[in-house]
Protein backbone atom coordinates (compact mmCIF):
# COMPACT_ATOMS: atom_id res chain seq x y z
CA UNK A 1 0.00 0.00 0.00
CA UNK A 2 1.82 3.57 -1.29
CA UNK A 3 0.03 6.47 -0.34
CA UNK A 4 0.68 9.44 -2.90
CA UNK A 5 1.34 12.62 -0.51
CA UNK A 6 1.70 15.88 -1.68
CA UNK A 7 3.16 18.62 0.92
CA UNK A 8 1.14 17.90 3.58
CA UNK A 9 -1.81 16.65 2.19
CA UNK A 10 -2.39 12.98 1.81
CA UNK A 11 -4.30 12.71 -1.76
CA UNK A 12 -5.18 9.36 -2.28
CA UNK A 13 -5.01 5.56 -1.39
CA UNK A 14 -4.77 3.12 -3.93
CA UNK A 15 -8.17 1.97 -4.94
CA UNK A 16 -7.56 -1.74 -3.91
CA UNK A 17 -6.71 -0.75 -0.70
CA UNK A 18 -9.59 1.58 0.60
CA UNK A 19 -12.48 3.04 -0.50
CA UNK A 20 -11.58 6.71 -0.37
CA UNK A 21 -9.67 8.91 1.83
CA UNK A 22 -10.86 12.65 3.37
CA UNK A 23 -7.51 14.13 4.70
CA UNK A 24 -6.66 17.15 6.56
CA UNK A 25 -5.61 20.12 4.84
CA UNK A 26 -2.90 21.18 7.81
CA UNK A 27 -1.89 18.05 9.25
CA UNK A 28 2.32 17.84 9.42
CA UNK A 29 4.21 14.46 8.96
CA UNK A 30 4.77 12.28 10.52
CA UNK A 31 0.90 11.18 9.62
CA UNK A 32 -0.47 7.98 11.30
CA UNK A 33 -3.25 5.84 9.54
CA UNK A 34 -4.26 2.54 10.39
CA UNK A 35 -3.51 -0.48 8.32
CA UNK A 36 -6.87 -3.06 7.95
CA UNK A 37 -6.34 -6.90 6.86
CA UNK A 38 -9.92 -6.74 5.06
CA UNK A 39 -9.69 -3.70 2.58
CA UNK A 40 -13.52 -3.03 1.30
CA UNK A 41 -14.95 -0.15 1.75
CA UNK A 42 -12.68 2.54 4.29
CA UNK A 43 -13.13 5.71 4.81
CA UNK A 44 -10.28 7.72 6.51
CA UNK A 45 -11.64 10.91 8.90
CA UNK A 46 -9.31 13.58 10.63
CA UNK A 47 -10.18 13.44 14.53
CA UNK A 48 -7.94 16.02 16.39
CA UNK A 49 -4.27 15.97 15.30
CA UNK A 50 -4.75 12.02 13.68
CA UNK A 51 -6.51 9.90 11.16
CA UNK A 52 -8.90 7.26 12.28
CA UNK A 53 -10.16 4.75 10.51
CA UNK A 54 -14.00 4.18 10.09
CA UNK A 55 -16.25 1.76 8.06
CA UNK A 56 -18.29 2.40 5.50
CA UNK A 57 -21.51 3.38 7.80
CA UNK A 58 -19.25 5.80 9.70
CA UNK A 59 -18.47 3.72 12.47
CA UNK A 60 -14.98 3.98 13.82
CA UNK A 61 -12.82 0.81 15.27
CA UNK A 62 -9.48 0.39 16.07
CA UNK A 63 -6.70 -0.94 13.79
CA UNK A 64 -3.02 -1.41 12.93
CA UNK A 65 -1.58 1.57 12.20
CA UNK A 66 1.73 2.69 10.21
CA UNK A 67 3.39 5.93 9.80
CA UNK A 68 3.80 7.88 6.77
CA UNK A 69 7.52 9.08 6.54
CA UNK A 70 9.86 10.82 3.84
CA UNK A 71 7.17 13.38 2.96
CA UNK A 72 7.67 16.27 0.25
CA UNK A 73 7.58 19.56 1.37
CA UNK A 74 6.99 20.81 -1.97
CA UNK A 75 3.34 20.80 -4.09
CA UNK A 76 4.20 17.96 -6.15
CA UNK A 77 2.74 14.16 -5.15
CA UNK A 78 6.00 11.94 -3.73
CA UNK A 79 5.61 8.40 -2.58
CA UNK A 80 5.57 8.20 1.71
CA UNK A 81 7.77 4.63 3.12
CA UNK A 82 5.81 2.45 5.64
CA UNK A 83 7.06 1.64 8.54
CA UNK A 84 4.66 -1.21 9.56
CA UNK A 85 5.05 -1.52 13.36
CA UNK A 86 3.36 0.96 16.03
CA UNK A 87 3.45 0.74 20.09
CA UNK A 88 -0.64 1.61 18.78
CA UNK A 89 -1.16 -2.24 17.68
CA UNK A 90 -3.22 -4.01 19.56
CA UNK A 91 -0.46 -6.91 20.34
CA UNK A 92 2.04 -4.74 20.64
CA UNK A 93 4.49 -5.65 23.96
CA UNK A 94 2.75 -9.90 24.09
CA UNK A 95 4.82 -12.55 22.88
CA UNK A 96 3.71 -15.56 21.57
CA UNK A 97 4.93 -18.96 20.56
CA UNK A 98 2.89 -20.64 17.34
CA UNK A 99 3.95 -24.82 16.90
CA UNK A 100 3.81 -25.77 13.50
CA UNK A 101 3.90 -22.31 12.19
CA UNK A 102 6.43 -22.69 9.29
CA UNK A 103 3.51 -23.41 6.89
CA UNK A 104 -0.60 -23.23 5.90
CA UNK A 105 -2.67 -22.27 8.51
CA UNK A 106 0.40 -22.39 11.58
CA UNK A 107 2.28 -19.48 8.81
CA UNK A 108 -1.22 -17.68 8.43
CA UNK A 109 -1.26 -17.13 12.02
CA UNK A 110 2.36 -16.21 12.39
CA UNK A 111 1.61 -13.41 10.16
CA UNK A 112 -1.11 -12.75 11.85
CA UNK A 113 -0.03 -12.04 15.15
CA UNK A 114 3.46 -10.11 13.98
CA UNK A 115 0.58 -7.78 11.80
CA UNK A 116 -0.88 -6.81 15.13
CA UNK A 117 2.39 -6.10 16.92
CA UNK A 118 3.01 -9.60 18.91
CA UNK A 119 6.64 -10.83 18.77
CA UNK A 120 6.48 -14.40 18.00
CA UNK A 121 8.70 -17.66 17.72
CA UNK A 122 7.51 -20.63 16.04
CA UNK A 123 8.60 -23.91 15.79
CA UNK A 124 9.00 -26.14 12.43
CA UNK A 125 9.48 -29.83 12.52
CA UNK A 126 11.28 -30.54 8.64
CA UNK A 127 10.38 -27.46 6.40
CA UNK A 128 13.44 -25.61 7.49
CA UNK A 129 13.42 -23.68 4.10
CA UNK A 130 9.92 -22.35 4.62
CA UNK A 131 10.52 -21.20 7.89
CA UNK A 132 13.58 -19.37 6.90
CA UNK A 133 11.51 -17.53 4.22
CA UNK A 134 8.70 -16.76 6.61
CA UNK A 135 10.94 -15.03 8.91
CA UNK A 136 12.92 -13.13 6.09
CA UNK A 137 9.43 -12.06 5.63
CA UNK A 138 8.41 -10.45 8.68
CA UNK A 139 11.63 -9.82 10.53
CA UNK A 140 11.36 -6.61 8.44
CA UNK A 141 8.27 -5.28 10.48
CA UNK A 142 9.74 -3.96 13.58
CA UNK A 143 9.44 -7.45 15.94
CA UNK A 144 10.98 -10.32 16.72
CA UNK A 145 10.47 -13.14 14.60
CA UNK A 146 12.37 -16.57 15.47
CA UNK A 147 12.24 -19.98 14.09
CA UNK A 148 12.57 -23.31 16.29
CA UNK A 149 13.31 -26.54 15.09
CA UNK A 150 11.07 -29.25 17.00
CA UNK A 151 9.20 -32.36 16.45
CA UNK A 152 6.00 -32.45 17.85
CA UNK A 153 6.12 -36.08 18.51
CA UNK A 154 8.88 -35.60 20.59
CA UNK A 155 7.79 -33.92 24.03
CA UNK A 156 11.42 -33.01 24.88
CA UNK A 157 11.79 -30.93 22.02
CA UNK A 158 8.36 -29.57 22.77
CA UNK A 159 9.86 -28.40 26.17
CA UNK A 160 12.81 -26.93 24.96
CA UNK A 161 10.99 -25.06 22.57
CA UNK A 162 8.74 -23.53 24.99
CA UNK A 163 12.27 -22.46 26.57
CA UNK A 164 13.95 -21.59 24.24
CA UNK A 165 10.87 -18.68 23.01
CA UNK A 166 11.18 -17.52 26.59
CA UNK A 167 15.13 -17.21 26.21
CA UNK A 168 14.84 -15.40 22.67
CA UNK A 169 11.79 -13.46 23.59
CA UNK A 170 11.88 -12.69 27.45
CA UNK A 171 8.71 -14.37 27.93
CA UNK A 172 5.67 -15.72 26.66
CA UNK A 173 2.21 -13.96 26.47
CA UNK A 174 0.46 -16.31 24.15
CA UNK A 175 1.00 -20.20 23.25
CA UNK A 176 -1.16 -21.18 19.86
CA UNK A 177 -0.77 -25.03 19.80
CA UNK A 178 -1.16 -25.23 16.08
CA UNK A 179 1.13 -28.82 15.07
CA UNK A 180 -1.00 -31.46 14.33
CA UNK A 181 -0.62 -34.39 11.28
CA UNK A 182 -3.39 -36.84 9.96
CA UNK A 183 -3.35 -40.03 8.42
CA UNK A 184 -6.22 -41.26 6.67
CA UNK A 185 -6.92 -45.08 7.15
CA UNK A 186 -9.62 -47.47 7.31
CA UNK A 187 -10.09 -49.42 11.08
CA UNK A 188 -8.60 -52.45 10.21
CA UNK A 189 -5.38 -51.14 8.45
CA UNK A 190 -4.31 -47.97 10.80
CA UNK A 191 -0.90 -49.02 12.14
CA UNK A 192 -0.27 -48.30 15.89
CA UNK A 193 2.63 -46.46 14.89
CA UNK A 194 0.41 -44.44 12.99
CA UNK A 195 -1.68 -44.48 16.18
CA UNK A 196 0.71 -43.11 18.47
CA UNK A 197 2.23 -40.91 16.26
CA UNK A 198 -1.05 -38.77 15.82
CA UNK A 199 -2.14 -39.24 19.63
CA UNK A 200 1.69 -37.80 20.34
CA UNK A 201 0.75 -35.07 18.07
CA UNK A 202 -2.19 -33.68 18.05
CA UNK A 203 -3.01 -34.52 22.11
CA UNK A 204 0.26 -35.33 24.03
CA UNK A 205 2.43 -32.18 22.26
CA UNK A 206 -0.97 -29.58 23.12
CA UNK A 207 -0.51 -31.38 26.80
CA UNK A 208 3.16 -30.69 27.07
CA UNK A 209 3.54 -27.33 25.50
CA UNK A 210 0.42 -26.23 27.73
CA UNK A 211 2.25 -27.72 30.90
CA UNK A 212 5.56 -25.97 30.12
CA UNK A 213 4.08 -22.66 28.46
CA UNK A 214 1.84 -21.70 31.80
CA UNK A 215 4.84 -21.61 34.42
CA UNK A 216 6.15 -18.55 32.08
CA UNK A 217 2.77 -16.96 30.86
CA UNK A 218 1.79 -13.94 32.79
CA UNK A 219 -1.09 -14.21 34.17
CA UNK A 220 -3.88 -12.45 31.82
CA UNK A 221 -2.34 -14.96 28.71
CA UNK A 222 -3.40 -16.53 26.54
CA UNK A 223 -3.59 -20.44 25.42
CA UNK A 224 -5.40 -21.43 21.98
CA UNK A 225 -5.38 -24.47 20.00
CA UNK A 226 -6.33 -25.27 16.79
CA UNK A 227 -8.87 -28.56 16.32
CA UNK A 228 -10.81 -29.82 14.16
CA UNK A 229 -14.82 -30.12 13.20
CA UNK A 230 -13.79 -33.89 13.32
CA UNK A 231 -14.04 -33.34 17.04
CA UNK A 232 -17.62 -33.54 17.15
CA UNK A 233 -18.82 -35.02 13.77
CA UNK A 234 -17.29 -36.35 10.39
CA UNK A 235 -19.61 -35.57 7.54
CA UNK A 236 -17.62 -36.23 4.86
CA UNK A 237 -14.40 -38.76 4.97
CA UNK A 238 -14.02 -42.10 6.44
CA UNK A 239 -10.59 -43.37 7.90
CA UNK A 240 -10.98 -40.29 9.94
CA UNK A 241 -11.53 -41.81 13.26
CA UNK A 242 -8.00 -41.83 15.26
CA UNK A 243 -7.71 -37.97 14.24
CA UNK A 244 -11.42 -37.16 15.33
CA UNK A 245 -10.62 -38.82 18.44
CA UNK A 246 -7.75 -36.37 19.14
CA UNK A 247 -9.39 -33.47 17.91
CA UNK A 248 -11.97 -34.37 20.68
CA UNK A 249 -9.66 -34.73 23.19
CA UNK A 250 -7.95 -31.51 22.97
CA UNK A 251 -11.74 -30.00 23.39
CA UNK A 252 -12.13 -31.65 26.45
CA UNK A 253 -8.38 -30.74 27.82
CA UNK A 254 -9.31 -27.08 26.57
CA UNK A 255 -12.85 -27.12 28.91
CA UNK A 256 -10.56 -29.05 31.78
CA UNK A 257 -8.26 -26.59 32.21
CA UNK A 258 -10.33 -23.38 31.41
CA UNK A 259 -11.18 -24.15 35.48
CA UNK A 260 -7.68 -24.68 36.42
CA UNK A 261 -6.09 -21.79 34.70
CA UNK A 262 -8.72 -19.08 35.30
CA UNK A 263 -8.21 -17.82 38.66
CA UNK A 264 -4.83 -16.70 36.72
CA UNK A 265 -7.20 -15.13 34.33
CA UNK A 266 -5.53 -17.31 31.61
CA UNK A 267 -7.95 -18.63 29.21
CA UNK A 268 -7.88 -21.56 27.18
CA UNK A 269 -10.08 -21.55 23.62
CA UNK A 270 -10.12 -24.14 21.14
CA UNK A 271 -10.92 -23.67 17.46
CA UNK A 272 -13.01 -26.63 15.81
CA UNK A 273 -11.91 -25.92 12.24
CA UNK A 274 -13.15 -26.66 8.74
CA UNK A 275 -11.79 -27.01 5.55
CA UNK A 276 -8.51 -24.34 4.64
CA UNK A 277 -6.90 -24.72 1.71
CA UNK A 278 -3.31 -24.94 2.37
CA UNK A 279 -0.79 -27.37 -0.01
CA UNK A 280 -1.77 -30.40 2.39
CA UNK A 281 -5.13 -29.49 1.62
CA UNK A 282 -5.89 -28.41 -1.50
CA UNK A 283 -9.16 -26.44 -2.74
CA UNK A 284 -8.93 -28.62 -5.68
CA UNK A 285 -10.08 -32.21 -6.95
CA UNK A 286 -13.28 -34.62 -5.65
CA UNK A 287 -12.59 -34.66 -2.10
CA UNK A 288 -12.57 -30.96 -1.98
CA UNK A 289 -15.25 -30.59 -4.10
CA UNK A 290 -17.17 -32.58 -1.43
CA UNK A 291 -16.21 -30.55 1.32
CA UNK A 292 -17.22 -27.42 -0.21
CA UNK A 293 -20.39 -28.58 -0.88
CA UNK A 294 -20.97 -29.00 2.82
CA UNK A 295 -20.24 -25.09 4.09
CA UNK A 296 -23.30 -23.45 4.42
CA UNK A 297 -20.70 -20.59 2.76
CA UNK A 298 -19.86 -22.82 -0.02
CA UNK A 299 -15.92 -21.94 -0.02
CA UNK A 300 -12.82 -23.31 1.66
CA UNK A 301 -11.79 -21.40 3.88
CA UNK A 302 -8.37 -19.17 3.77
CA UNK A 303 -5.83 -19.37 6.43
CA UNK A 304 -6.17 -15.52 7.57
CA UNK A 305 -9.74 -16.83 8.51
CA UNK A 306 -8.25 -18.87 11.19
CA UNK A 307 -5.54 -16.09 12.27
CA UNK A 308 -8.28 -13.52 13.07
CA UNK A 309 -9.98 -15.57 15.16
CA UNK A 310 -6.54 -16.36 16.76
CA UNK A 311 -6.00 -12.54 16.65
CA UNK A 312 -9.13 -11.96 18.33
CA UNK A 313 -8.88 -14.30 21.41
CA UNK A 314 -5.02 -13.18 21.94
CA UNK A 315 -6.38 -9.66 22.37
CA UNK A 316 -7.49 -8.02 25.55
CA UNK A 317 -11.12 -7.82 24.44
CA UNK A 318 -11.56 -11.47 24.56
CA UNK A 319 -10.82 -11.65 28.66
CA UNK A 320 -14.14 -13.27 29.20
CA UNK A 321 -13.84 -16.21 26.90
CA UNK A 322 -12.43 -19.54 27.85
CA UNK A 323 -13.18 -22.76 28.00
CA UNK A 324 -14.65 -22.56 24.65
CA UNK A 325 -14.71 -24.41 21.29
CA UNK A 326 -15.11 -21.92 18.27
CA UNK A 327 -16.58 -23.50 15.19
CA UNK A 328 -14.43 -21.93 12.63
CA UNK A 329 -15.89 -23.20 8.91
CA UNK A 330 -17.93 -21.82 7.26
CA UNK A 331 -20.47 -23.48 8.32
CA UNK A 332 -19.20 -26.85 7.51
CA UNK A 333 -21.33 -28.54 10.73
CA UNK A 334 -24.62 -26.25 10.18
Amino acid sequence: MEPVLAGDRLLAVGPADVGGVVAPDHLQPPLRIPLVEHREQVLFHQRNDTVSQRDSSGQAYPGNSITIVQVSATGSPSKGSLMTHSPTLPLSGRRALVTGGSRGIGAGIVRRLVADGADVAFTYSTSAGAADNLVAELSTNGVKVVALQADSADAGAVQAAVGETVHQLGGVDILVNNAGIASLAPLESLSLEEFDRMVAVNVRAVFVAIQAAVKHITDGGRVITIGSVNGDSVPVAAGLSVYAMTKAAVAGLTRGLARELGPRKITINNLAVGPVATDLNPDEGDFADANRAQTALGRYGDTADVASVVAYLSRPEADWVTGATWAVDGGYTV
